[in-house]
């Protein structure tokens, strides 16, 4: 029989870190999950016991991976997988799944994505570390929004230290600073027709050696950015407000709603109307 511990994260006004839900879960054998596809990163790391993950590249070719204690893997927005418990030392694990506008850059620091989910600490300590996060996140359910992620800020700090596939970044004091501007113009301006050479422009860089820049800090490029940005607002004017889908289309920079409906379901897997019924939170009478 399994033992589960699972909650789901209370606030949605967090647009650079957000949680969604997490736990833990001691498995039965073969206790498995999927085939399935999430529109958030999720992030398991093994206890004890032992199991398997299927799941694509970006190539879309499925590669298997077997796991046990003091390991993790990464599962991706948009990516197939399947895991699965052992039949005879079935894993114990504790999870995380989170998005937000930084978290792709974080994970890219940690070396984990699409073409390496697994991630395998430095050392048994580092890895305790990790999963010491996580387990404070898990077992505090009733802390507040803002305390959760402080934690789980905490978390990607020792994930990126403890992973053994972390990548290597000197930052500089400019190349925080451009960064900085970009995003802060981005945010300020995301509902207008604003290109990546507008952006460039406002840290007064080359177009190529900006979008480089910026990849190399925030896990994606410029466009991906401004474009997830636009998206989470409007999924949060959808479950907060009564707005039209047409007028949320145009206050996030889709004049043309189509456009807007396209991107919508290719970064939450449903229309945004259907998006909505199940999401909407009811205003209380």
């Amino acid at each position: 029989m399994d033992t589960l511990s699972f909650s789901i994260f209370p606030n949605d006004n967090f647009l650079d870190l957000r949680l969604y839900q997490y736990g833990w879960e001691q498995c039965a054998p073969l206790h498995s999950f999927g085939p399935f596809v999430r529109n958030h990163y999720l992030f398991h790391y093994v206890i004890s016991g032992r199991g398997m993950l299927d799941s694509n590249d970006a190539d879309g070719v499925t590669h298997r991976y077997n796991l046990g204690p003091n390991q993790g893997f990464l599962i991706s927005p948009g990516q197939v997988n399947t895991y699965c418990a052992d039949e005879k030392q079935p894993w114990k694990y504790t999870w995380l799944e989170f998005d937000g506008l930084r978290a792709a850059g974080f994970l890219d620091c940690a070396g984990l994505g699409l073409s390496q989910p697994i991630f395998r600490p430095q050392s048994a300590a580092m890895g305790a570390a990790v999963s010491e996060q996580m387990l404070y996140i898990a077992d505090h359910a009733d802390a507040s929004p803002l305390h959760l992620v402080g934690h789980l800020c905490l978390f990607l700090d020792e994930l990126i230290r403890a992973s053994a596939t972390r990548r290597e970044r000197r930052a500089g004091q400019h190349q925080d600073f451009y960064i900085q501007e970009a995003v802060s113009f981005i945010q300020q301006n995301f509902q207008n027709p604003i290109t990546v050479e507008e952006v460039a422009d406002v840290c007064k860089l080359n177009r190529s050696y900006f979008s480089k820049l910026f990849k190399e800090t925030m896990g994606c490029t410029p466009q991906e950015f401004i474009i997830r940005l636009r998206l989470t607002k409007a999924a949060e004017m959808m479950k907060t407000t009564n707005a039209s889908i047409g007028d949320i289309s145009l206050h996030c920079g889709y004049p043309n709603q189509l456009h807007f409906s396209q991107a919508f379901k290719k970064r939450y897997g449903l229309p945004p109307r259907e998006w909505r019924k199940e999401n909407k939170i009811m205003e209380k009478s």
